[in-house]
């Protein structure tokens, strides 16, 4: 029996993270010039792609092969970013926007990942790689450096989500709090890392090997 995962809150959560990302891979097709099938599928890959892994690994059917409605929004932000300017999509708003995004999917992602039963720890790792496994193939298929093999603070955020979801979610039974208190918690915690890294340029310190090594 598949448990009931989604409630109208993670809906939405669900459906901006898609559109984000989606919209992020879009734009990075037409930055580079190429096809509008190009396009749709930079589109597809980068809005589905952890949910994806996160499916395969939890052993839940693979969200966007049984909901029609999830191709369909990734294709349309591809047609949103055929018909605009690439510089609508310049600065730093969109960043704020894919932050939204990563904080939305951490959150969905750990909280279907409990929902299928996975352990807390797992479950928060499967936010992790719901929020950020999207954009790391989306940089793979383009041939250009990954956010994560730079010290900005990405997975960080998307970790902080995904831990106070659990965290939130685990306790809840105990303290009488609903789960929507833990997704909120994680979505704007999570956000306000990643609104911060981006506003000042916040980093995690790079390994510097010692001079006696």
């Amino acid at each position: 029996m598949t448990p009931t995962v989604l409630t109208p809150i993670l809906d939405w959560l669900d459906i901006a993270g898609i559109a984000l990302f989606a919209l992020s891979g879009a734009v990075l097709a037409a930055r580079l010039r190429q096809t509008f099938v190009t396009m749709g599928f930079f589109a597809l890959v980068t809005g589905v792609g952890g949910g994806t892994v996160r499916d395969l690994l939890i052993g839940a059917p693979v969200f966007w092969i049984t909901d029609a409605w999830v191709a369909a929004v990734c294709l349309a932000t591809a047609l949103i970013a055929w018909f605009t300017p690439v510089r609508l999509w310049e600065g730093k708003g969109f960043a704020y926007a894919d932050g939204a995004g990563l904080a939305a999917y951490a959150v969905l992602g750990s909280a279907k990942a409990l929902a299928y039963g996975v352990p807390p720890v797992p479950a928060a790792l499967m936010g992790v790689i719901t929020g950020c496994v999207g954009g790391i193939i989306r940089d793979v298929v383009a041939g250009r450096p990954s956010i994560i093999m730079s010290p900005e603070l990405y997975v960080t955020p998307a970790a902080l989500t995904a831990a106070l979801t659990v965290a939130g979610m685990s306790l809840g039974p105990l303290t009488g709090w609903p789960d929507a208190w833990a997704w909120a918690a994680g979505f704007a915690c999570g956000f306000a890392l990643r609104t911060a890294a981006i506003r000042w340029d916040w980093g995690l310190p790079s390994y510097r090997p010692g001079d006696t090594d």
